[in-house]
């Protein structure tokens, strides 16, 4: 339970820190900490309970943080000038503590586009997708003549033409891990539910070749999908002419979809957060958390994501895990990212960032314990790679980086048909075809960028409003945006330039 009060949070009554809930000035005196304070510390941000030695581990959460790079004395700032990483070792204890959620007892349901896959889309946009970066232009000439010459008007059942371009595709090996990555992620968007159809677009000399793409298999039943070269159909302006031409027959096509009642369980929703602050763990990821385990309970699919930033916090995911297989499946990713970090001249704590750190995180430790909130009580049924079809319901993984539109992007290739994004610095960005909801952390920013934030989660600490009744609150946003209410960063025009695909290995 949370010891809150006006000025100050108790997170765990092992915590040899408290977090700050206003500016502290010199002189304040605040409960949990045995002296005044030295010194000015701001909101978000760490103080000592009690003197802390150096080398002496610093708990938040209940759970290690990092070490005490040198004495700290009570009552003072506890932050990147004496907090560390230290060793990072953890006991998985892999399915030890996999406790099933019971089921809803109410059948809810939500407003959504029937695919002949027997997927549910949340949208029913037209998608021009890309192969290689050489035809991301024509890609976008087409969907603005369709745009200038009123096309859609003719159809009102399709949301948009959006252009699906990326900087890959070439300079690439051809059979690698990279290669792989890039396969997945353009086929998992090429099949997505909240494309009532595609159009592929390739130069036709490139690495990854729309035929390879295509292979022998249906890709869309229906005849949803067409797909041309820019150098077999003659160049930039025959390619465009041809492409609005199947354009208006694709509207044909999407036009016929309308909305239809759906089992919630057809909502897979990716969770994120970018732009975090000492009040995301507090606030914001745990209200989705006990959004997320709501969803799972009516058979739904929630996604977390961001491997890097659930590093330190990953042996609370392996004790949810379903089996020892599965916790070892996560486990295998983290050595991955620990060899692949090390091997590019990085290291796992290199993030959090520098607007992390200003809103008061220290450590890749504490910034990860906040972050698995996202991902509620559920028992963790399995772990995918980047982008690979997510196929079972529940609480899943799937590795990605923490740059949140590569990992957004993973997420959206695997299935995800809605993304709520958790931020307490002011995250701005939107995903098509997938709506983008997001959480503010403090009720701060949430005033200051409230026409960019669909939820304050703040009030949980301004206003004392439940985890319960805040996650309930997302749950029932997230129906609705599935039903067609748009979120804030549709209704801003946000999504056009996110698609980020994750490149692996050499650029040649």
């Amino acid at each position: 339970m949370l010891k809150t009060h006006a000025k100050s949070i108790l997170l765990h009554a092992d915590d040899t820190i408290v977090i700050a809930l206003a500016d502290l000035e010199a002189g304040d005196h605040i409960p949990h900490v045995e002296v005044a304070l030295p010194a000015k510390v701001m909101r978000g941000h760490k103080i000592a309970r009690r003197p802390i030695a150096t080398g002496e581990k610093v708990i938040r959460y209940g759970q290690i943080i990092g070490q005490a790079t040198r004495d700290i004395a009570a009552g003072e700032h506890v932050h990147v000038q004496n907090l560390g990483m230290g060793e990072h070792t953890q006991d998985y204890g892999h399915a030890e503590a996999s406790i099933p959620l019971a089921p809803a007892e109410e059948e809810r349901t939500f407003l959504g586009y029937h695919r002949p896959t027997g997927k549910v889309g949340t949208r029913n946009y037209i998608g021009i997708l890309t192969s290689v970066n050489c035809s991301g232009s024509v890609a976008k000439f087409i969907a603005e003549a369709a745009q200038k010459s009123g096309l859609l008007d003719e159809y009102p059942n399709v949301d948009g033409v959006v252009p699906i371009v990326h900087g890959t595709g070439c300079g690439m090996s051809g059979k690698d891990e990279g290669y792989a990555t890039l396969f997945r992620t353009l086929s998992g968007y090429a099949q997505h539910p909240n494309f009532a159809a595609i159009l592929l677009i390739g130069l036709g000399c490139e690495v990854m070749q729309i035929a390879d793409l295509i292979g022998d298999r249906k890709m869309r039943p229906g005849g949803d999908l067409r797909y041309m070269t820019i150098q077999q159909t003659g160049g930039t302006r025959k390619t465009i002419e041809a492409g609005l031409k199947e354009l208006r027959e694709l509207c044909e096509i999407a036009n016929q979809a309308t909305r239809a009642p759906a089992p919630v369980s057809h909502i897979m929703v990716g969770m994120q957060c970018g732009g975090s602050d000492g009040y995301s763990g507090i606030t914001a990821n745990p209200a989705l958390g006990v959004a997320s385990d709501l969803l799972v309970r009516h058979g739904g699919t929630t996604i977390l994501s961001e491997t890097s930033e659930i590093y330190g916090a990953e042996h609370l995911l392996t004790r949810r895990a379903v089996s020892v297989d599965v916790g070892e499946k996560l486990i295998e990713r983290v050595r991955w990212w620990e060899d692949y970090t090390a091997r590019n001249g990085g290291e796992m704590d290199n993030n959090p960032s520098p607007g992390n750190k200003r809103g008061g995180l220290t450590t890749i430790l504490e910034k990860s314990l906040g972050a698995a909130a996202k991902g509620g009580s559920a028992p963790l049924v399995d772990v995918y790679k980047f982008a690979e079809p997510i196929t079972k319901k529940g609480f899943v993984f799937m590795d990605s980086p923490g740059f949140d539109p590569c990992s957004v992007t993973g997420q959206i290739a695997s299935g995800a048909n809605i993304i709520v994004f958790t931020t307490g610095r002011g995250s701005v960005s939107g995903y098509m075809p997938t709506p983008c909801i997001k959480l503010a952390t403090n009720t701060e920013m949430y005033s200051r960028m409230s026409e960019d934030m669909d939820i304050n989660c703040g009030d949980v600490i301004s206003e004392g409003v439940s985890l319960e009744e805040k996650g309930r609150e997302i749950f029932e946003r997230i129906i609705a945006v599935a039903s067609g209410e748009k979120s804030m960063s549709e209704e801003l025009g946000y999504g056009g330039v996110e698609f980020v695909p994750w490149q692996i290995g050499a650029v040649m």
